[in-house]
Formats: C-alpha cells, sequence, structure tokens
C-alpha cells in the first residue's frame, strides 16, 4: 500500500487508472518517469493528467530537476513524487513542483504524519522568508 502526503496530511492513494512508462502512447492519462529521464523529452499531451516521478534514494534529488522543468514547459496537471522522499524534503518537492508525495507504508511509520506536517506550510520556511524575518 501507499500513502500520499499532501499539505493537508496523510491520505490514501485515490488514482485508479494506473500509469503507462515514458514513451508509451501519448494518449495515456498517467505516466511513470524514471528519476534519470530527460524532462524535455517527456511528452506534454493534452490528456495526460498525472505524471509520478521516481524517487530510488533519498540522495538522488534528480527528480526535483525533472519537476521544476515540467513546471517550466507548462504541465498544469498533477505531479507526485514516488519513493525514497523524506519528510526533511517535503518542502523542497512542493517549491520543486509537486503536488504530493507517495511513501510506503514503512515509510510512514517511521516519519509519522506530524512530521510530514511540521513541512507543510512550506512557503514559509525557504531562506527568504528567514531572512526577512
Amino acid at each position: 500500500m501507499s500513502i500520499i502526503v499532501t499539505d493537508a496530511g496523510f491520505a490514501p492513494d485515490d488514482w485508479t487508472t494506473g500509469y503507462a512508462q515514458l514513451g508509451a502512447a501519448n494518449d495515456t492519462d498517467a505516466l511513470d518517469v524514471a528519476s534519470d529521464a530527460d524532462a524535455q523529452a517527456i511528452p506534454l499531451c493534452g490528456g495526460l493528467k498525472m505524471i509520478r516521478v521516481d524517487f530510488p534514494s533519498s540522495a538522488d534529488g534528480r527528480g526535483f530537476s525533472i519537476a521544476r522543468t515540467l513546471r517550466l514547459r507548462g504541465y498544469t496537471g498533477r505531479l507526485r513524487a514516488r519513493g525514497h522522499v523524506l519528510a526533511d524534503q517535503y518542502a523542497m518537492a512542493r517549491r520543486s513542483g509537486f503536488d504530493e508525495v507517495e511513501i510506503s507504508d514503512e515509510l510512514a511509520a517511521r516519519q509519522p504524519e506530524d512530521q510530514w506536517q511540521f513541512r507543510a506550510d512550506w512557503r514559509a520556511h525557504d531562506y527568504q522568508a528567514r531572512l526577512r524575518g
């Protein structure tokens, strides 16, 4: 099972359509994207509602760059980080363009909802906000 983390806290996964692999037909609803994918090569067709970017390790930040590039290219659909994203990285995930994070039940047990909620006000906890004061 997976748990979805949003600014509102933990929730069950409500996406039931499934995911196509990058390189599949252009008429898919959702894409699964590996952390080493070229964000410029991801097709942003009109029917694409969800892109899920894999984080194979909490030390692998390439997914943040993919999210930022997709948003700069104009993608407005749902963008989900999946895998080894830690609560400490939630604010960065949101700032880079992700709408939500998908974590395993095991990670949710090690890092409970309150640790994620602590970072849910991600707009107020960047270095510029601390400098202003």
